[in-house]
């Protein structure tokens, strides 16, 4: 939206997230490492974006419980959208970061198939994620706070949906390391 609120915050949230893990080791379980960072992002992110990832990793976290095969983080991204979704009001083409996050989810069913590779399939849902934040240029914004600003002022990609996908690029490349 031009005021830098969203990149602000997003480092806010990683300096967060550095000084948590500095201060204990991270849960070993995916849903117990999920509801924490959720804590991390509502007390410390701040702003919308803060919240809704709070949401997001809190929904997410549910189909964890006990799993962490690929199938189930499948399962996660969708309930960390849906609650996403539910609570923000947006939805896909609305010029937000469910674009990004929503184009991922699409690429990420491919970890229901047997046999599937999670390296592969989530380059492919990061490469999925970035076009989708790329085309969100192009979009009119229906939610967030895009959505206050003429749509002529608004020449780069949704800052939400460029945060989105480098958060994924960035769980891509440690995973990776």
């Amino acid at each position: 939206a031009g005021d830098g609120d969203c990149g602000h915050t997003h480092a806010r949230a990683a300096r967060a997230i550095q000084r948590w893990m500095q201060g204990r080791p991270p849960p070993a379980a995916p849903a117990q490492l999920l509801s924490a960072l959720a804590d991390v992002m509502l007390e410390e992110m701040g702003g919308s974006s803060g919240v809704l990832y709070g949401l997001f990793l809190t929904a997410a976290a549910q189909p964890l419980h006990g799993r962490s095969d690929l199938p189930a983080w499948a399962d996660a991204m969708d309930a960390g959208i849906e609650a996403m979704q539910r609570y923000g009001g947006a939805a896909p083409g609305d010029r937000t970061m469910l674009d990004s996050l929503c184009a991922a989810r699409e690429a990420l069913q491919g970890l229901r198939h047997p046999g599937a590779n999670l390296l592969q399939v989530l380059s492919t849902a990061v490469q999925s994620a970035e076009a989708a934040a790329e085309a969100t240029k192009h979009m009119e914004a229906g939610a967030g706070r895009a959505s206050y600003i003429s749509s002529a002022r608004l020449l780069q990609p949704d800052p939400g949906a460029v945060a989105a996908a480098a958060v994924l690029r960035a769980l891509l490349e440690g995973l990776q390391s």
